[in-house]
């Protein structure tokens, strides 16, 4: 098994071209694949996750055309696959896709992934179509994958739906019932992740489909509605701009990330006040920002994730190098990720010596003024091994950190793009 171990030996400088959105990357799929006509999606994210609900467009009947990160999708209403869809490691395609399916002619769709998939929740969405007319469950009866749909279309009507435990549920749903028999209302309990709602409304609207709403807590669907063929460009991605944010933060040095579109939702853009609040400078430009860190302790301070829990762990890593205690809360939603992040932040991050004090939605990160090396093990998360690798930078001579196979998940160039910065890395 491979290791890796990422040390920062001088303050970073240059720059860095942002990866695309996964998020909008899955979204605007998904709405070309069901638009009847020719859409255009440019500066695609093509990693591990996408590639999934490109796969599944295509088992749906869409026909997709890739010429580097640019996809040509010619859409159609959905059918019935010929063989079992496979989402892998990704659950956002789990979720919207059991919905879309719902779309086609009669018959059977089954859904499964990795072994990850296979344990994260489903029973709420299967609950809400259940209120709408489409027959879903879970083949094991435990409420996770294997998922069979019974297809059909979606009648509509009135529904509920649980939003705190993943807002792919609601924006599975706010993508697949315009083209419902009748209208639909979508009533939703405490919404988590709601920039995450956002980008489905801003993008349903993009592609030609009107979403009514009352907050976060009731939207309203017309019915046969259908999704309009056009062009997106994929912003870039604020998620996995937010680890070469704290990068910076943790090494010292001045740093510019480029491509960055503030007209878009995108929640973990968050991550630039928080980082201010612990003391880094941050110069915004129209399409960029830059970076300052003179590479001091930083300060800590309480930070309620509730609506972008992606960054659990990112504002752990920085919290390694806080000179005061930082606290985490509205995280509990983080527990459904592919791990639970918040019981594996806690058990490996102490490993090196980190006070930390696990609670049910977040944790609570005591200053520690060294760290000790130990191997830690990102559990094939994505985010947990970037996390991980900021955390080596605070060791003289880095720590051992297993899962750099995770990373095709949503940023396949970080080592390159940090090392590119200043960073070293060493695989074992």
């Amino acid at each position: 098994m491979i290791s890796t171990t990422v040390t920062a030996e001088r303050p970073f400088e240059g720059s860095v071209r942002v990866p695309p959105s996964k998020s909008y990357t899955h979204r605007a799929v998904l709405m070309a694949g069901l638009a009847e006509g020719e859409s255009t999606i440019s500066n695609a994210l093509l990693s591990r996750d996408t590639k999934a609900t490109v796969a599944a467009c295509r088992a749906m009947g869409a026909t997709i055309d890739q010429d580097g990160t640019t996809l040509k999708i010619r859409g159609t209403m959905p059918r019935i696959p010929e063989d079992v869809v496979n989402v892998e490691n990704s659950g956002t395609t789990l979720r919207f896709m059991t919905s879309a399916f719902a779309l086609a002619p009669r018959g059977l769709v089954v859904l499964t992934g990795d072994v990850s998939i296979r344990r994260r929740p489903m029973q709420p969405l299967l609950d809400t179509l259940a209120e709408l007319g489409v027959q879903a469950r879970s083949s094991r009866g435990n409420g996770c994958a294997p998922i069979i749909v019974s297809a059909g279309g979606i009648a509509g009507g009135e529904a509920t739906i649980r939003g705190d435990v993943s807002s792919q549920f609601v924006s599975s749903l706010l993508i697949s019932t315009p083209m419902a028999g009748r209208d639909a209302v979508v009533r939703v309990a405490d919404a988590v992740s709601r920039p995450y709602i956002e980008a489905t409304l801003r993008l349903a609207e993009i592609f030609g489909v009107q979403i009514g709403r009352e907050g976060y807590t009731r939207f309203t669907i017309g019915s046969g509605q259908r999704y309009r063929p056009g062009s997106f460009t994929v912003p870039a991605d604020f998620s996995s701009a937010s680890f070469i944010i704290a990068a910076v933060s943790i090494a010292g040095g001045r740093v510019q990330l480029t491509d960055l579109n503030p007209d878009l939702p995108q929640g973990d853009s968050a991550i630039v006040k928080i980082v201010e609040g612990m003391g880094v400078k941050v110069q915004k430009g129209a399409s960029s920002i830059t970076i300052e860190s003179d590479g001091r302790r930083l300060s800590g301070g309480t930070f309620d994730l509730g609506d972008t829990p992606d960054l659990l762990p990112v504002v752990a890593a920085l919290a390694l190098k806080s000179d005061s205690t930082v606290e985490v809360v509205g995280t509990a939603h983080a527990r459904f990720k592919e791990t639970d992040r918040i019981a594996i932040l806690a058990k490996e991050l102490s490993k090196l010596g980190a006070k930390i004090e696990e609670r049910p939605d977040g944790m609570k990160i005591h200053p520690v003024v060294r760290l000790a090396p130990a191997p830690l093990d990102a559990h094939d998360d994505h985010r947990m091994f970037m996390a991980f690798s900021l955390a080596s930078m605070l060791i003289p001579g880095g720590t051992p950190v297993v899962g750099i196979e995770s990373l095709d998940v949503s940023y396949p160039d970080f080592l390159e793009d940090i090392k590119g910065l200043g960073a070293t890395v060493r695989s074992a």
